[in-house]
């Protein structure tokens, strides 16, 4: 692959790739448990041959349902990205749940608790 040694076409790869996955999910995946699942950031390794792909949901009740869902049509999205993105060798996928929402509100909470309750 052109400009592996890049970082900023590594940077522009994984954006792609997060862009494709996305817009797999919206127009060619038919499992209803993805509609509210969104990829929020790609990482791939320096040989391109793994990627980590963190998503997000707005039902957090549904995560579980959604990692099931999303290890399911794996090989559906790795063909998908290969057709998409006109590369012949598409990296592992590998998915992770993105907490950053979740841990920014905890923190906000602990903050808030933290605060004092008497205020003065």
């Amino acid at each position: 692959m052109a400009g592996r040694g890049n970082k900023h076409s590594k940077a522009k790869y994984e954006e792609q790739i997060k862009n494709a996955l996305n817009s797999a999910l919206r127009r060619d995946v038919s499992d209803a448990r993805l509609t509210m699942a969104s990829f929020t950031r790609v990482e791939l390794t320096d040989e391109y041959d793994h990627a980590k792909a963190w998503w997000d949901t707005f039902d957090a009740g549904k995560r579980g349902d959604i990692k099931e869902a999303l290890e399911g049509v794996k090989g559906k999205l790795r063909s998908l990205l290969a057709q998409r993105l006109d590369v012949r060798h598409v990296p592992e996928l590998h998915f992770f749940y993105d907490s950053q929402f979740e841990d920014e509100q905890h923190i906000g909470r602990l903050l808030k608790d933290s605060d004092g309750g008497d205020g003065e």
